[in-house]
Order: structure tokens, then C-alpha cells, then sequence
């Protein structure tokens, strides 16, 4: 379902924001990491443009897809909080919400630690984030995606006390004649914007920008009604 109804679905919107914020700053054929790939859209879009690109992902279904859609990058599967990588990168990205999924602080900060040790001095990092407002207007009520060959039906809720969210989905598939069901849940965590910039310093980045997003306008000055944040900043120089 990931794959064939999301994996493709923010590339024309994220590509430009890449593009201002991160790859215009590094060199022909640098080398980028994609943390937590999904199915590998943006990782094959930045291998079509000529950079060197590793993926990490930690599920093994991802890596599969992944594979097929872009069967010349380097796609591993290990989880965002433990890997290691014996290379160097001139720049982490992960969007999508991605970070979202990790549900505490001190992972948060775990993972954070991880992507300094892998980039060179002076590299980049690049993420976006679920906002509250983003939850509040996005996270709430139901919808269903029907195709001849399966169906996928999902609950979205926000508890704006617990500050987490819930994709709650009922999967239909037809398989030689017959329906088959698959039920998943998925959690996200929202992190107040101040806190993650807090957390990347105690990692050690510096130079951290913080910017506001909405559909409609798109990257702007971050403030109570922007649905997404995206965080810039540099592991510095030493």
C-alpha cells in the first residue's frame, strides 16, 4: 500500500526543498544517505541525479520494494537508533515524517547521534516533522482507497494529551478469487519543534534551522500553523 499510494506522492513537493536546502550545497557525486528509505522513491530520485546513495530502512519488506524500484542503490536493512556505516556522508536526509515514528526523546537523541557519526565535518542533515497543527488538521477521521485488486481503509486519531497519533489500517486484498484481510497499526510521536532542536544540540549539531511548512504556501517561517517542520543543520567543522 506504502508503495503504491505514498511512496511517490510528497517526491514533487519535497524534491524542490532538497534541492534549496541541501543538495545545492554539496558537491558532484556526493554521497547521502536516505535514513528510513520507505520504498525508495526519493532514494532513486537522488541516485538519478548522480549522487551516491545508501539507504537504511528497518523493515524487510521495504527493502524488497526498494530493491525493484531502484535496484542500483545501496539499500540495507538496520534500524535508525543502532546502525553503523564504515562511509562517510556529505549529507543525511530523512522525510516523509519518518522521525516521527520514534517515540521518545532519548531515542530520538540516539538517532541523532548515529547520523553525526556517519557525516563528515561540515555535513548536512536534513528532516522533516509532523507538527501538532499538522496532526490536529490531517490525523483526524477516516478514509478509504478502493482499487479493483484491493482496498485499504484507515482511521486516523490525535491525542493532543499524549501528543500521539495513530494510522490505524484495514487492508483487502484479492488474491485468485478471494479477499484477504491485513489489519497494522502505526504510532507517531509528536515532538515539540523546541525540544528536537534541543536534542540535535545535545548530539552536537550546530548552525540548526528550523522552518515551517504548509501545503498551500509551502516552506515558510515556522509558527503555530505550519503542519510540517523541516530542520537543517551541520555537524561542524573541527
Amino acid at each position: 500500500m506504502y508503495n503504491e499510494h505514498w511512496g511517490n506522492s510528497l517526491l514533487p513537493t519535497i524534491l524542490p526543498i532538497l534541492e534549496n536546502l541541501v543538495l545545492s550545497k554539496l558537491p558532484k557525486n556526493a554521497r547521502i544517505l536516505d535514513l528510513c528509505y520507505g520504498t525508495g522513491q526519493m532514494s532513486r530520485q537522488l541516485d538519478i541525479l548522480g549522487y551516491k546513495v545508501t539507504g537504511i530502512d528497518g523493515s524487510s519488506e521495504m527493502l524488497n520494494y526498494a530493491l525493484k524500484n531502484d535496484p542500483d542503490v545501496k539499500f540495507l536493512q538496520a534500524d535508525a537508533r543502532s546502525f553503523k556505516l564504515p562511509q562517510k556522508y556529505h549529507a543525511v536526509v530523512s522525510v516523509f515524517d519518518s522521525l516521527n515514528h520514534i517515540m521518545t526523546l532519548k531515542e530520538l537523541k540516539i538517532v541523532f547521534s548515529r547520523v553525526y557519526d556517519v557525516l563528515r565535518d561540515d555535513g548536512i542533515l536534513l528532516f522533516d516533522m509532523n507538527t501538532e497543527a499538522g496532526y490536529l488538521y490531517e490525523w483526524i477521521g477516516d478514509f478509504t482507497i478502493v482499487e479493483d485488486d484491493h482496498v485499504c481503509a484507515v482511521g486516523n486519531t490525535y491525542s493532543n494529551t499524549k501528543h500521539t497519533a495513530t494510522f490505524d489500517a484495514a487492508v483487502f486484498r484479492l488474491r485468485d478469487s478471494s479477499w484477504y484481510r491485513t489489519d497494522g497499526m502505526l504510532l507517531q510521536k509528536c515532538h515539540a519543534p523546541a525540544r528536537v532542536k534541543s536534542t540535535l544540540k545535545s548530539a552536537g549539531f550546530t548552525e540548526i534551522e528550523v522552518y515551517g511548512f504548509n501545503w498551500e504556501s509551502g516552506v515558510q517561517t515556522l509558527d503555530t500553523d505550519a503542519r510540517r517542520a523541516f530542520f537543517l543543520c551541520r555537524k561542524p567543522k573541527k
